[in-house]
């Protein structure tokens, strides 16, 4: 069998989205010892199961460059990946905290830090290009996880499926035809466990379904 093609990722100087690149350009002189830049995904290639978030954020991933390192989102979903046997370690909230992922990879719909947090539609496109190569590089994809109604949106895009034919609902498994398991989950943002959106259990309930799904 061929090794599997490397995924196409953006530069660390991208500017194929120029407010983002502005955004970051800001962020450089403000945080120089920050990462600021496109955050790269963490995890084997040779997974099955593919996490998407949304965006890094600006002191979490942005500063560490790993997919949700710092950001208060990791705290329930590193934890979580380690319960349900996709991560082995402990989660330090550092790029170096030795932590490693099993049979998972992570990445984002856009790869940047976005002002306050929310990617505007251009961007999210742009990017999907690097989501389209990140599924293409990854050879024993089973099943994808989307992390919020943005990062659902862009995978049915990258897959090809019109999104009426698939919304997005906390729980919820789509077949799609020719391609991996789709699974739903409320993002793990401070937000939704906050507000009681998204609780530990209803987290949990996801990755039960995914585990029962890949064995």
């Amino acid at each position: 069998m061929s090794a599997a093609p490397a995924s196409a990722a953006p530069t660390h100087d991208c500017a194929l989205c120029p407010r983002l690149a502005a955004f970051r350009a800001a962020n450089q002189d403000a945080y120089p010892d920050f990462h600021n830049g496109p955050v790269p995904s963490f995890g084997s290639a040779e997974a099955r199961l593919l996490i998407v978030g949304l965006a890094p954020g600006l002191k979490g991933a942005n500063r560490t460059a790993r997919p949700f390192t710092g950001d208060y989102a990791g705290d329930l979903l590193y934890p979580t990946l380690v319960r349900f046997g996709f991560a082995r370690g402990d989660y330090g909230r550092e790029p170096d905290d030795g932590l490693t992922l099993v049979d998972c990879r992570i990445t984002n719909a856009v790869r940047c830090v976005p002002p306050e947090n929310k990617p505007i539609g251009a961007e999210i496109r742009t990017c999907r290009s690097f989501l389209i190569d990140e599924m293409r590089s990854m050879p024993h994809l089973k099943a994808i996880l989307a992390l919020g109604t943005v990062s659902h949106g862009s995978v049915l895009s990258a897959l090809g499926c019109r999104k009426s034919l698939y919304p997005f609902g906390h729980g919820a498994l789509h077949e799609v035809s020719n391609s991996p398991l789709l699974v739903d989950s409320y993002h793990c943002s401070r937000y939704n466990t906050n507000t009681g959106r998204l609780t530990e259990a209803m987290f949990a309930d996801v990755f039960t379904l995914l585990r029962n799904k890949l064995g």
